[in-house]
């Protein structure tokens, strides 16, 4: 293993911002709460900029993405998940009954709904956005839902679904899919005992390569040249150009990577890294670089007191990667070196969750602004990537969890 210690670099967090607060919003179905959410989001002219979507218990904020202004309260279920639809405006909210569309209005003057737009599926899960597709997988069913991304605003515009392709899946697990330029389906093979490896099949549907050496694989990550990442308990699955090949990790039996965060022009993967299948809590102290141009997965040990979770890895400008950790700065590493280069400090340190849900801090990057959430403070901050510099800072009245950006 390689460990590198970076410089710091303290930055002042600029003053809370004020909050603008609208008319709470209904997420109900019948006719009136809908009028109502429409007036509500009316009332108010808003910069035709980003927007951030940021889930709490039992609802979700829309702010400002430049001032952090609240642009609108949004009543939901106790837990949601939020994940980027790819289209630059909506964001796709994890409900009881499948992925319910929110129109953050990024882009326009306009507020935000969260609209009675649903996409079915049976406990929804990941949702992987490439190729100008939106793909959608539902844990209960391994079904696959395919949506073209530059159909979904205009029809939520519309106020109906786009048209989608569903790909039916064949054992039920915890799993996620991803189509290619040319067509090309990937996905997750498992069952309810256990996760083992990936399936291709060309665009007409046929099965043409497979394996079965990736215990436990979860999440994915498309780098340059569309080369596909799947971690695995012991390594990754890499592929490109119709072949798979397996990178074991230097830790074994157990030397796993979960989550990919990439970019379409860096080679370079960054990931998380666990070594102990029994520890206890979330927090982890490694992160992995898989180079899938040199075929080599790096494990790089971050400064000491510096862990962070499944939340706190992103990338940003120039390709690096940034990990919002514990000891409350973003560090940032070159992934073509394993180098820390830098650390910005932004928010207090922070102790890891007793349970994934729970919420804790969190990083999201949008261009060169990455979001930063400050549970313990209920605060949200916005920072520059390019100077490490706090631009805008808010506190809000709840307690943030998840957040997604939309750009416009």
């Amino acid at each position: 293993m390689r460990t590198f210690h970076p410089p710091r670099a303290a930055v002042a967090a600029v003053g809370a911002l004020a909050l603008t607060t609208l008319a709470a919003c209904s997420s109900g179905t019948d006719d009136a709460s809908s009028d109502e959410r429409t007036t509500a989001g009316a009332a108010t002219t808003w910069s035709a900029g980003p927007r951030l979507a940021v889930a709490h218990e039992g609802g979700i904020l829309v702010l400002d993405g430049t001032t952090l202004e609240t642009v609108a309260e949004l009543d939901s279920e106790e837990f949601t998940r939020l994940n980027p639809s790819g289209d630059g405006r909506n964001v796709m909210v994890t409900v009881a009954d499948g992925f319910q569309v929110l129109d953050t209005g990024a882009g326009t003057s306009e507020g935000a709904t969260l609209t009675d737009l649903v996409f079915p599926a049976d406990t929804p899960g990941h949702v992987v956005r490439h190729a100008d597709k939106t793909v959608l997988y539902a844990d209960g069913t391994s079904d696959t839902t395919i949506v073209e991304t530059a159909a979904l605003a205009d029809a939520v515009a519309a106020g109906e679904l786009p048209e989608m392709e569903t790909v039916p899946g064949v054992e039920a697990h915890h799993g996620v899919s991803i189509v290619l330029e040319d067509g090309t389906f990937l996905t997750t093979v498992g069952n309810a005992d256990g996760r083992t490896g990936i399936e291709v099949r060309d665009a007409s549907g046929e099965v043409v390569a497979r394996n079965d050496q990736c215990p436990g694989v979860h999440g994915e990550g498309t780098a340059q040249d569309e080369a596909v990442v799947f971690g695995c308990e012991d390594g990754a699955l890499v592929y490109q150009d119709g072949t798979i090949t397996k990178l074991d990790a230097p830790d074994q039996p157990y030397g796993r990577m979960g989550n990919a965060f990439t970019t379409d022009t860096s080679p370079v993967v960054l990931g998380d890294y666990k070594t102990d299948p029994d520890a206890e809590g979330y927090l982890l102290d490694a992160v992995t670089l898989v180079d899938t141009a040199a075929g080599t997965l790096d494990v790089v040990e971050l400064p000491e007191g510096a862990s962070y979770t499944f939340r706190d890895l992103a990338r940003g400008p120039g390709d690096l990667g940034y990990v919002l950790a514990t000891d409350g700065a973003i560090h940032v590493i070159d992934p073509a070196t394993g180098e820390l280069t830098d650390a910005y400090d932004v928010i207090d340190p922070w102790e890891g969750p007793v349970d994934w849900q729970d919420p804790h801090p969190a990083i999201q990057v949008s261009g060169d602004i990455a979001y930063v959430t400050e549970p313990a403070a209920n605060s949200v901050h916005a920072v520059d990537l390019t100077t490490g510099e706090v631009v805008a800072s808010t506190e809000l009245d709840v307690t943030p969890n998840e957040i997604a950006p939309a750009a416009g």
